[in-house]
């Protein structure tokens, strides 16, 4: 039913391809208008639009594997572990096997 299209980028003028298969996910999703940035232009303009958010709250807290301090961008729970992002990592490393 859908078939790859070669698009000009409004930004960047560079031709990219909208592949069927994107063109499949824009209309199970009901997405009417066809992209109008290649990839990098839309990940530069998204990175543009972040930049001017205020900076995240960061909460203070110890390791519950280690001890070590550390900040995290969530307010602790009492009584919930939080790790640091090493033994996060480990932990989450740990569990996919």
């Amino acid at each position: 039913m859908f078939e790859d299209k070669v698009l000009v980028c409004q930004d960047c003028g560079e031709e990219f391809v909208f592949t069927a298969g994107e063109q499949e996910f824009y209309h199970e999703k009901g997405f009417e208008n066809e992209p109008k940035r290649c990839k990098n232009c839309r990940v530069n303009r998204r990175d543009r639009r972040n930049g001017n958010r205020a900076p995240r709250e960061m909460f203070s807290t110890v390791c519950a594997e280690c001890g070590a301090e550390t900040q995290v961008p969530f307010k602790p729970i009492e009584g919930r572990p939080v790790y640091c992002i090493s033994c996060f990592q480990k932990r989450r490393e740990a569990s996919s096997y």
